[in-house]
């Protein structure tokens, strides 16, 4: 029976739009039909399938919907030999057959009159297990060989969808070449890319879609905007390439992807856009998720702008909705990050109040803002108050604790934690461990870095990406690159395949001893493993490039950066500015800073001190100072380095006389001193006065 394909009409009911005609429903047959596997009794697997009991009136279909299907003898036939494997033939699809064996001849007759939404709601009952998604492959199979069904596009689009549900990707991919690509399977496959966290595979799909004259719908979108966001590999600048998107194909949108689009934007880091379409969508009527405004709350707060986080807060309870432990916590982050104590204090306190219970988070959000004011005591009494609120200290609340520590220096506290964590009965858990090796690592106690590694490992804990790049780090910048190496290679051996972030660090190291053809060899390895070079991998290669003086190939790096559609970084151009600097080759870094400019990129002081250093060591001190001239007049505020180099470029062309007057600058602009810029004062008070001894 042919049944017309539905208009491509968006459905929030299905993410594969499996949308059926607005004027007629069809009877979908019992989800529980296929809940035991094909391996089991045919009278306990099939029993279910003695008919379906059509129930509803339906204009089309009144007198089929009255008819009896029994579809347990096609699955008997089907699986007659055993469990049905799921395997795919090279070829498209099998013939149709010019003579038949009586049986499959009979059963072929019985089905002729089969409408085809029963066939969909036979296979969609099949491919809600795992174990029957090779009979139901073999019932699509059994269909296209008899010419049974001609919706076949809905078939394996519900069959692709079961695929990536399933966690099978490549399947659906060889599946999907088995038929022309249409709207539908197009939908399925984005759909089973994006729930697998194949976020570029989605976006190449929605790219060649639109390229065979398909327009991609919102769903897509919001599929592939929430696979970035569980990825926590959301870009703001992705986003809004896929924003601009949206509104070019003119799509109207719904209220799934305003919040989806929201949300990405405030975990992306940029909460001004998350505000703006925040405004756009109130104005049209669309109500945000509380959790959509607990993330922008929380991208504000990430931010220091806690006073909007604050007034986003007073608007959520406002609009009656109470907040939970997940909107305090977020506010409360701001107030950990920009400082006030007795804020942070106090909302916990209204916390409690609001009858709001903390969690672990909140805990370990108030240890950081006690450890970071130097209240150790009060940490310390917080792990109490956790424990007489029945809230036991986990090993995130301790990894807190001792980040604090960490970043204050005070690394030899480590062992009072574990003393302290050992004594409560608390476990390590692998963050724990990672920032105790990041702990040692810092300050150089490589061998008890190595230790921590070791009890680890013994107490069965797997180390993960952050545990080798740790470690593979630490031992790079102290000068320890054969350790290094042979940790880059023990981490593959235990199967943890290094990213981008690995390969950065190895580039580095390889850079640093002028191993160039390993470091060339090793590019290649990263992108023989799909692993793609990133700004940070571009620009190690030319701040290491700059560094040795091979300024050709920090310059090809740049060109091949662009070439491949990565736009360079300002660090970019500050290393190479740098590293002409060092070398005393001022012209090159005029030049490398007018490419920079040219880029759109606004200079950094980075890159202004290091310019103002170039001029130094080539002795033009006249351009040095028009480079100070020119930050002040581009509202770029000079600290203590560009006026400490300033004046180490004044000794370099014997300029003594002029060395206090820029020191008397740096303090009247509110710089404090510091040891080597009081040294450069003292070098040209000692040379000015042997000067005049001279004399």
């Amino acid at each position: 029976m042919l049944l017309i394909q539905p208009p491509l009409v968006s459905s929030r009911f299905h993410s594969l739009y499996f949308i059926t005609r607005p004027h007629h429903r069809f009877f979908q047959p019992p989800i529980s039909a296929f809940s035991a596997t094909a391996s089991s009794s045919s009278s306990t697997y099939f029993s279910s399938w003695n008919g379906l009991d059509a129930s509803e009136e339906d204009d089309e279909f009144s007198t089929v919907a009255r008819r009896r299907y029994d579809f347990s003898p096609l699955l008997k036939f089907l699986s007659r030999f055993g469990p049905v494997e799921l395997v795919f033939d090279s070829v498209n699809s099998e013939p149709s057959p010019v003579t038949l064996d009586p049986v499959e001849f009979e059963l072929a007759e019985s089905y002729k009159a089969v409408p085809a939404p029963y066939w969909h709601s036979l296979l969609k009952s099949l491919c809600s297990s795992r174990s029957s998604l090779g009979l139901a492959y073999a019932v699509v199979s059994w269909l296209e060989k008899h010419n049974l069904c001609f919706s076949y596009e809905l078939l394996y689009s519900i069959l692709i969808h079961a695929l990536g549900r399933s966690e099978k990707l490549y399947e659906a991919f060889l599946l999907s070449q088995k038929q022309t690509l249409t709207p539908l399977t197009y939908n399925a496959l984005i759909g089973a890319c994006a729930r697998n966290n194949d976020i570029d595979k989605a976006l190449n799909l929605i790219s060649r879609m639109r390229q065979d004259g398909y327009q991609s719908d919102f769903v897509n979108y919001s599929l592939v905007i929430q696979a970035l966001t569980r990825s926590n590999k959301i870009d703001s600048a992705l986003l809004h390439s896929l924003y601009r998107e949206i509104k070019n194909d003119k799509l109207e949108l719904d209220v799934q992807l305003v919040n989806d689009l929201i949300m990405g934007f405030a975990k992306s880091g940029d909460p001004s856009r998350a505000l703006h379409l925040l405004g756009m969508a109130q104005s049209t009527g669309l109500s945000p998720k509380t959790a959509t405004l607990v993330s922008i709350i929380s991208a504000l707060a990430n931010s220091g702008r806690t006073l909007e986080a604050e007034a986003l807060f007073e608007e959520l309870r406002q609009s009656g909705i109470k907040p939970r432990t997940k909107a305090y916590n977020a506010l409360l982050r701001g107030y950990v990050k920009t400082g006030p104590l007795r804020d942070a204090e106090s909302m916990v306190s209204e916390m409690e109040k609001s009858g709001v219970s903390p969690d672990e988070h909140t805990y370990s959000l108030l240890i950081d803002a006690y450890v970071n004011a130097g209240r150790w005591e009060s940490a310390r009494i917080v792990l109490k108050e956790m424990e007489a609120g029945d809230v036991q200290p986990n090993s995130f609340v301790f990894s807190r604790l001792l980040a604090g520590y960490r970043d204050r220096g005070e690394w030899q506290k480590t062992f009072q934690v574990l003393k302290e964590m050992k004594s409560i009965g608390v476990k390590p858990d692998r963050q724990f461990y990672n920032v105790v090796i990041d702990t040692f690592g810092k300050f150089n106690c490589l061998d008890h870095a190595m230790t921590t590694f070791d009890r680890m490992l013994s107490e069965g804990i797997e180390p993960d990406r952050v545990t080798w790049n740790t470690l593979i780090d630490c031992h790079c910048k102290h000068g320890r690159h054969i350790v290094a190496q042979e940790m880059f290679e023990a981490m593959e051996k235990r199967g943890c395949l290094p990213c981008a972030t690995t390969y950065n660090i190895m580039i580095n190291s390889y850079g640093d001893q002028e191993r160039w053809d390993d470091m060339k060899r090793l590019l290649g390895k990263m992108k023989s493993q799909g692993v793609l070079p990133n700004v940070v991998t571009h620009t190690t290669l030319v701040d290491v490039y700059g560094k040795s003086g091979r300024f050709n190939d920090a310059i090809d790096c740049l060109e091949e950066m662009k070439s491949v559609g990565l736009k360079p970084s300002s660090t970019m151009y500050n290393a190479l500015i740098n590293a002409y600097a060092q070398r005393g080759l001022s012209e090159q870094a005029v030049n490398a800073f007018r490419v920079m400019t040219s880029d759109g990129l606004k200079p950094s002081l980075l890159a202004l001190n290091s310019l103002i250093n170039a001029f130094g060591e080539d002795r033009r001190d006249a351009e040095a100072f028009a480079v100070l001239q020119y930050m002040k007049e581009n509202g770029v505020n000079p600290d203590v380095v560009t006026y400490t180099t300033l004046m180490k470029a004044l000794i370099r062309v014997d300029k003594f006389q002029k060395v206090p007057g820029v020191y008397e600058e740096m303090i009247m602009s509110g710089c404090k001193p510091d040891r080597k810029a009081r040294s450069m004062l003292r070098s040209a008070l000692r040379y000015m006065k042997q000067t005049l001894r001279a004399s």
